[in-house]
């Protein structure tokens, strides 16, 4: 049975099939549809991919077949599927009853095996993942700022052209607006500094190489780099969103098995940003961790009570200390 994406976006609870295919290219569509599969359902839910099923068929078999005694359901989310898995989803479509099972790909051609056999089959779902259009990012937006004010044509169509019609980019900034503007109150002029990309992609260089504790790169950058006094809000909240992650990472690692771990953490970690954040969590612990979080709650309460410091002078103290405390041993 073929779905239509915009239908699940209202409403995800019209998926009822047991087994059931997102592919296409619009990525951040399907992380979307699979955002709100999570949020829907309180059940035990199990991560995996194609791979690692490949590699031992066993994890899901004894999944499905397996019943606890705490939970009557559970749900299994497979990324990276392609007609590889085909094989395996055949042998479990009669095992199937009360689990559901959602598969995750990119962009399958009219030549997938794995695509025909869902759109053929009138047991199991499919859901196409089109490219977004100017509609569909407008209304995006439109829902996603609604009960801000200032939201004009002129505000939704920097938004529109600094994304280029990328659903991902367009969240990012929507997401950048809910941290900078805390009063709901748009102003165009503030937003246009705050969405500038190579800004923000330079503060991305200098935010990586402090918490890997690189300092003669970070002095280099520092020096470089003009930092925006009015994203302050947004640079601090960016460092405490990384702080706040490497700490989850590594209260839940065992034996320090980060990159095991790393897949179950939610929101997800963007795979370009794996690498670094893997160097990361190798030279910080919960003690250092705390005394950047504890630095970077001084420099806010500064801030918001002080008209008369430097803002971007304590910020540049903040990530040298940052990137010191990433070099120290305790």
């Amino acid at each position: 049975m073929i779905h239509k994406s915009y239908l699940l976006e209202q409403n995800i609870k019209l998926l009822d099939n047991n087994i059931v295919l997102f592919y296409g290219e619009n990525l951040g569509l399907i992380s979307d549809l699979k955002k709100k599969l999570i949020e829907n359902n309180k059940i035990k839910i199990l991560k995996l991919t194609q791979d690692e099923i490949i590699k031992n068929q066993n994890i899901i078999f004894n999944e499905i077949n397996t019943n606890s005694l705490f939970e009557d359901q559970k749900i299994i989310l497979i990324d990276n599927v392609s007609d590889k898995i085909l094989k395996i989803i055949e042998e479990i479509e009669p095992e199937i009853s009360k689990d559901k099972i959602y598969l995750f790909s990119n962009l399958l051609d009219k030549k997938s095996k794995l695509r025909f056999h869902f759109e053929k089959s009138k047991m199991l779902g499919i859901v196409p993942c089109y490219a977004d259009n100017v509609i569909s990012i407008k209304k995006i937006i439109s829902d996603k700022l609604k009960g801000y004010s200032g939201v004009t044509q002129q505000v939704i169509n920097l938004l529109i052209e600094n994304s280029g019609l990328d659903r991902i980019k367009v969240n990012n900034e929507l997401e950048k607006i809910k941290i900078y503007f805390i009063d709901k109150a748009i102003k165009f002029n503030e937003l246009d500094k705050l969405t500038n990309q190579k800004s923000d992609s330079e503060f991305e260089a200098i935010k990586e190489s402090a918490l890997k504790g690189n300092k003669s790169f970070t002095n280099k950058l520092l020096s470089s780099v003009s930092l925006e006094t009015e994203k302050i809000p947004f640079y601090i909240a960016s460092i405490n969103k990384r702080l706040y992650k490497l700490k989850e990472l590594i209260s839940l690692s065992k034996n320090k098995n980060f990159t095991e771990t790393i897949n179950s953490l939610k929101p997800p970690i963007f795979w370009k940003d794996k690498s670094n954040f893997l160097d990361q969590a190798k030279i910080w612990d919960y003690y250092k961790l705390s005394r950047a979080l504890e630095n970077t709650y001084n420099l806010e309460v500064n801030i918001k009570s002080r008209a008369d410091i430097d803002k971007t002078v304590l910020l540049r103290k903040l990530i040298l200390d940052i990137c010191q405390l990433a070099c120290s041993r305790k």
